[in-house]
């Protein structure tokens, strides 16, 4: 095979594999996924970026930020994954991030915790919040 030859398969490849991780971005999730102590850190290994929302069933505000954050999952599928965590139900995750309020919005980019968001807000601030991490 000559060099012409070569660096066209080379390159070819390499288109496909691009296209084979942009398909992959069909399998994200388009709403929160439900996470635990024992899939916390499974989720937030497997997406480049997650935003957790920590709350609890008893939590008001809570409640108020739960459709914002459905609405973000399906509008931003193949570039954030949302989940939920329930602090009461998942202490251990909830220490180890120290959440003292909620709710509270983590998030993560490779694994790693870059920004917090606490309070429930609407849907625009909440966004604009969250998309300077992508």
């Amino acid at each position: 095979m000559d060099e012409l030859e070569w660096i066209k398969q080379k390159k070819l490849r390499e288109i496909m594999d691009r296209m084979k991780a942009d398909d992959s971005k069909d399998d994200w999730p388009d709403k929160p996924l439900e996470v635990t102590d024992a899939s916390f850190e499974e989720v937030i290994q497997r997406y480049p970026v997650v935003v957790v929302d920590c709350w609890a069933a008893w939590c008001g505000p809570c409640h108020m930020v739960a459709p914002v954050v459905d609405e973000l999952a399906r509008d931003y599928r193949g570039k954030i994954v949302f989940a939920k965590l329930d602090v009461d139900s998942n202490a251990a995750t909830a220490m180890r991030y120290g959440i003292s309020s909620i709710p509270t919005l983590l998030v993560l980019k490779n694994g790693q915790l870059v920004g917090r968001i606490i309070g429930a807000m609407p849907r625009p601030s909440l966004e604009s919040q969250i998309v300077r991490y992508l």
